[in-house]
């Protein structure tokens, strides 16, 4: 379970923090809000109610807190008492944090304030506590009491954390020129107030810039396993092994949040939410917590049905307690009651036995089948450390592996398991990872690589298809030369791509975008972070060192490149001619097509636009199949040839973009719509029309077709069914 934590933010809103200094685009409210906005939605994301925020104006128009009448605390108010943050709240906050129009106001009062808060709510209850302070440190701090306020910090193990825009921080490498003197005294004041209380002191400028930095969650491991690591069966023999222990993840996967779907409520519903009694208005406020009110969550609603003749529409509905399950056997549906099924289920017992062992060298990596997980003895049991150390050493000394039987729970279905050593200095452990089943395996054969098998069975070594020995010689050299290791002075290697400041780009982008647009709604998404980008390309000085030898390898395949298609080549080009070079229609004597035929109206079709000589023949074309269609739809009983026709029209689609014809496609759509709307083909045929709209046969635009008059808002203003 993660640790309690509460933390009061106390954000300076005076009317200095309006200001924009230092030829920043941004105010020194809005550039400290930046830090203060990821800390607080990070927070939020994490969904755990043990996880409280409250947040303090200081420097603020008016007075309100439970000290404002003595003369100390006025100007600060408690914008947010200390509670978990949920998204109301957060759009709550970007409302109050405006610049205010005094510079009255006490930091140190307002850190006095930030204590009593979290004394009243953490009490004497184990929290993880923090005051954090954004200020420009332009207004008047007292200095008075310092030694007590930081004696009550270390009593209540409260964390203080003092960031100031311009503050000046040698470390860093910030120095603010020409600092008013009251700033420079209010510095030294909050940097020794910090150090006494052994907090966190820094300038707001390399907080800011460290927020493109992702933040690796830290999570507290769960055993996912607790028994018996067990050579042999202790029931039946003195002489086995039995081992207490628990099994922890060692990598595992972090995944972005899912999105969940919600559709708009109309106002009918919006109606109703609103007409709903007060009893169930905690429950209206569970569905709103997500921003907006007009938004509801979308509902799966599953209904089960059986032919029955009898019944209305030849279907009947049925509960589900009434359905069987059924395992498909080839294509039959084979039924097996409850009571047999509990025959195919394996009676297993929890534990981890040992199968048998086996050399380094024999195995192969590829192997794997899961994530890696930790093996150790039971915590607090001395003896069984002892005992899996014993069985620790005597695998690495023997450069062995041990193969187990792995049952995570009584009745669960084994998994085999390979066992590895890992030995550090203050610390040991078995490495577990699946090893697959006969079953899992699958065996593919390939040809080789570096030669060609004929048909006859002679092998050859020279081939078209296999490198010469210039081209991988300059491969060789291309990938020698983009070797990423380093040496130091020493000559050591150093490692160039350390794996901690490998980030994952989708789970930290999604992360962070839906932390911007929880802020603000309106505004895009900011970049991409350059972090996440670091290892996205190859260094430049590889690329450079390097470039030499890429010319080369490109000499040597002789490598070209591919011209871009060629848009219109049916109506510019020749015909596509077989490889042959033989006239097939010549040979079969066929004469060019007058007349399409419904029976075989696409092969037809084409074949036509081929011999089609002038425009006058491509309409032609496109005249006999607008007749085809419509015919089609005419006679169709039900939906019959609604699948034909969907199929003709894509055919006439496709064929006209390439012939750079989309006028005649976009005239034949045009008069289909108006002839279905007023249901001049055989009467209501508007499903035919939710069909195309499904397949996008709509009107071909600008996007698609050079030649095209439509833009794609017309396109798609057009599919719509009015």
């Amino acid at each position: 379970m993660a640790d309690k934590e509460a933390t009061v933010y106390i954000v300076d809103v005076g009317r200095s923090m309006g200001e924009k200094r230092h030829g920043r685009s941004v105010t020194d409210l809005e550039w400290g809000m930046q830090y203060v906005w990821d800390r607080i939605t990070s927070t939020v994301a994490t969904g755990r109610k043990t996880a409280t925020v409250g947040v303090i104006g200081l420097r603020t128009d008016g007075t309100d807190n439970e000290l404002g009448d003595e003369s100390y605390f006025s100007h600060i108010s408690v914008l947010s008492n200390i509670k978990q943050f949920l998204m109301p709240d957060l759009r709550k906050l970007g409302d109050d944090i405006k610049p205010s129009k005094t510079d009255k106001g006490d930091a140190i009062s307002a850190i006095v304030l930030a204590i009593q808060m979290i004394i009243t709510y953490c009490k004497k209850l184990k929290y993880k506590r923090k005051i954090v302070l954004v200020t420009n440190g332009q207004g008047w701090i007292s200095s008075e009491n310092l030694d007590e306020i930081t004696k009550k910090i270390k009593e209540d193990n409260i964390e203080l954390v003092v960031l100031g825009t311009d503050f000046d921080d040698p470390e860093y490498g910030v120095k603010e020129e020409d600092k008013n003197s009251r700033k420079a005294d209010n510095e030294t004041l909050l940097r020794g107030l910090v150090e006494d209380c052994d907090g966190v002191y820094g300038t707001l400028e390399q907080a800011v810039s460290e927020l493109e930095i992702p933040r690796v969650k830290s999570v507290r491991t769960v055993a996912t396993f607790k028994g018996f690591l067990q050579l042999g069966n202790p029931e039946e023999y003195d002489t086995a092994v039995r081992i207490p222990v628990e099994r922890y993840y060692r990598t595992y996967v972090a995944k972005p949040p899912t999105a969940s779907s919600y559709v708009l409520c109309s106002d009918f519903a919006m109606g109703q939410k609103q007409a709903e009694p007060s009893a169930s208005a905690d429950a209206r406020k569970d569905d709103q917590s997500g921003d907006d009110s007009n938004l509801t969550p979308v509902r799966l609603l599953r209904t089960y049905q059986v032919t029955q003749e009898s019944a209305p529409g030849g279907k009947i509905d049925v509960e589900r307690d009434q359905l069987a399950k059924g395992y498909e056997y080839g294509r039959t549906a084979v039924h097996i009651d409850e009571t047999d099924e509990n025959i195919t289920t394996l009676e297993t017992f929890a534990g981890l036995e040992l199968l048998g062992f086996i050399q380094t060298d024999k195995y192969e990596r590829y192997m794997h089948m899961s994530t890696t997980n930790i093996i150790i003895a039971q915590r607090a049991n001395d003896k069984a450390a002892l005992a899996l150390s014993s069985f620790i050493h005597a695998l690495f000394e023997l450069d062995c592996y041990a193969v187990g039987r792995l049952v995570m729970r009584e009745n669960k279905p084994p998994v085999i398991v390979l066992l590895a050593p890992s030995i550090e200095p203050d610390y040991e452990c078995l490495l577990e990872v699946q090893l697959p089943f006969a079953e899992d395996v699958r065996t593919y054969r390939f040809p080789p690589l570096d030669r060609v098998i004929t048909v006859s069975g002679k092998v050859v070594t020279t081939h078209r298809n296999l490198p010469s020995n210039d081209l991988q010689d300059a491969m060789d050299k291309y990938v020698n030369s983009m070797e990423m290791v380093e040496t130091n002075d020493n000559g050591d290697p150093v490692e160039t791509l350390p794996i901690e400041d490998s980030f994952s780009p989708i789970l930290h982008r999604i992360g962070s975008a839906i932390r911007s647009r929880a802020i603000h709604p309106t505004e895009p998404i900011p970049p991409l972070s350059k972090t996440l980008l670091r290892f996205s390309q190859p260094a430049e000085d590889l690329v450079e060192k390097s470039k030499k030898y890429l010319d080369r390898l490109i000499a040597a395949a002789d490598v070209k490149k591919v011209p871009p298609k060629t848009k219109g080549r049916k109506r510019y080009g020749e015909a596509e001619k077989p490889l042959s070079g033989l006239d097939v229609d010549s040979l079969l004597h066929q004469e060019k097509r007058a007349k399409i035929s419904p029976n075989n109206a696409i092969p037809e079709f084409k074949q036509t636009l081929t011999q089609a000589e002038n425009i006058d023949g491509v309409k032609d074309a496109v005249k006999q199949m607008t007749a085809i269609v419509e015919d089609q739809i005419r006679h169709s009983l039900g939906d019959v040839n609604y699948d034909r026709v969907n199929e003709q029209m894509g055919v006439m689609r496709d064929e006209l973009i390439s012939y750079e014809e989309p006028t005649l496609y976009n005239d034949f759509l045009i008069q289909l719509k108006e002839k279905l709307l007023k249901e001049e083909l055989g009467g209501d045929r508007r499903e035919l029309w939710w069909l195309l709209r499904k397949s996008k046969l709509g009107l071909i635009d600008q996007r698609q077709s050079e030649q095209s008059l439509v833009t794609e808002a017309e396109a798609e203003e057009f599919m719509s069914m009015q």
